[in-house]
């Protein structure tokens, strides 16, 4: 790729250099970065180092890095010098100012807020619901297998997206989604990601975007989505409110309801509780479909490593549903998780901008710089670990001869702003990977275009595919 050969190297006097790419030929690759972006960047890392001065879509100019040392610098060591930049800023104009997308102390001041709704414990008693759910979602496919004589195929990302929905919309709303409104609610959020990441990776196209309605039409959805929430609220907040009314159910949204800040001892605005409730529907689902996809995806090319997982499975549980107490025992199939994570981060790059002028190991970082923390390439880097193309679920076990290395690995993210449900979605993709093996024998079928990773806000698979599931 002779259009990402560097021209020149920058930096202050006196400090670290790094290796540039010029604006117009940032240009010239926009449009391949818009369709994807992976093959893109790693090129320029493969090229010039671990850390790259480049301009998204041509125009604006960002430090793009795969190093752990300055990944955990941004993310930890100082974080506080460190926000989510005007892209991620961007997209609460569609999801709200929840956890996600918020900054500061008011961000601290909901997280804390938040936090014991994912503790541990809590975490634990929604074990029962998992399993509830993943048998109720692969109940139907059994069926069919049993009558087409043992087998059936089932599209995956399909049914990765509506358990996992499933399970956060009855851990928040202890509500059964019919399933078109389900699918409504996934493709909102679809198409809405694609929509916003696109005026981000070409940034000079959103005066045409204007023009043909485009910001109008997909605020509309949002403000669907919002509708939709603020009505399952609204109901709630009724439902309380009537004479010796029964005690109401012990989820996420009633948690919101019930917390009053320790300052004022108000609770949450309506449009606060609508953000947060979003926020967790959105992200909730989002990293567990995408990671169970990918993980499907590989247990399928990889049947010697889905009978590990079953023959453990078989042997600490001996046919009966696992309890959230059973999963340290079950270590296999978490381990196929955490490297299903690593070769397909959910989220594969993060963003941040320098609130004040900064330093990292003699590389000069001036206030407002924005840095693309690219986790993809992080996970994939050869200096980190052994065969990084290679799926090696037992690279996580414990007793490896190379353990997984510090700060070299991160699927939630890092620092203060790590990813406040990794406990739950852990717990939750544990579980129904080991019910997807105990009842299912899973094999690719042929004949299939290639599977390509389709980058949005989080990494998904660019068209779904198929998996044949046989009755075991």
């Amino acid at each position: 790729m002779p259009e990402l050969l560097p021209s020149e190297t920058v930096a202050p006097a006196g400090s670290k250099r790094l290796p540039r790419v010029p604006r117009w030929r940032s240009l010239l690759r926009s449009f391949a970065l818009a369709k994807n972006p992976l093959p893109v960047l790693d090129a320029v890392l493969a090229y010039h180092g671990d850390t790259v001065e480049l301009y998204i879509g041509g125009v604006e100019k960002s430090i793009l890095t795969r190093d752990p040392g300055l990944i955990q610098h941004v993310l930890q060591k100082n974080h506080r010098n460190y926000a989510k930049s005007k892209f991620t800023q961007g997209f609460s104009r569609y999801i709200g100012h929840g956890l996600l997308t918020n900054e500061g102390p008011d961000w601290l001041r909901q997280r804390r807020l938040i936090q014991p709704g994912f503790h541990r414990q809590r975490v634990a008693g929604l074990t029962g619901l998992m399993q509830e759910i993943t048998a109720e979602s692969l109940a139907p496919l059994a069926a069919q297998a049993v009558a087409s004589g043992g087998e059936t195929t089932v599209e995956v990302h399909e049914l990765m997206t509506r358990l996992t929905f499933r399970i956060i919309a009855r851990s928040v709303f202890s509500t059964n989604f019919p399933e078109a409104e389900l699918d409504r609610l996934a493709g909102l959020i679809t198409e809405i990601q694609a929509f916003f990441v696109r005026s981000i990776r070409q940034p000079y196209l959103k005066p045409w975007f204007r023009l043909r309605g485009q910001f109008a039409y997909h605020d509309a959805l949002a403000l669907e989505l919002r509708t939709l929430l603020g009505g399952l609220i609204a109901q709630r907040q009724q439902d309380n409110a009537q004479p010796n009314a029964p005690a109401p159910p012990d989820d996420l949204l009633q948690m919101l309801l019930d917390v009053r800040y320790e300052d004022t001892g108000e609770p949450m605005s309506r449009d606060r509780l609508i953000d947060e409730s979003l926020i967790l529907l959105v992200a909730g689902h989002e990293t567990s479909a995408n990671a169970l996809t990918w993980l499907t995806y590989l247990l399928a090319h990889h049947l010697g490593q889905a009978r590990e997982i079953q023959a453990e499975s078989a042997a600490v549980l001996a046919g009966r549903a696992p309890a959230f107490e059973d999963l340290p025992r079950l270590p296999r199939a978490l381990h196929a998780v955490q490297e299903a994570m690593r070769l397909y981060p959910p989220a594969w790059m993060v963003d941040r901008v320098a609130l004040a002028d900064d330093e990292f190991q003699g590389l000069r970082i001036p206030a407002g710089t924005l840095f693309s923390l690219y986790f993809h390439g992080l996970h994939h880097d050869a200096k980190y670990w052994d065969a990084p193309g290679e799926f090696r679920p037992a690279r996580f076990g414990t007793g490896q001869a190379r353990p997984v290395p510090a700060n070299a690995y991160v699927p939630f993210g890092g620092g203060p702003r790590l990813c406040i449900g990794m406990q739950f979605a852990l717990t939750e993709m544990h579980l129904v990977a080991l019910e997807l093996l105990r009842q299912f024998d899973i094999e690719w079928v042929p004949g299939q275009p290639a599977v390509t990773m389709q980058p949005l806000i989080t990494l998904r698979p660019k068209h779904d595919f198929r998996v044949r599931l046989q009755v075991r």
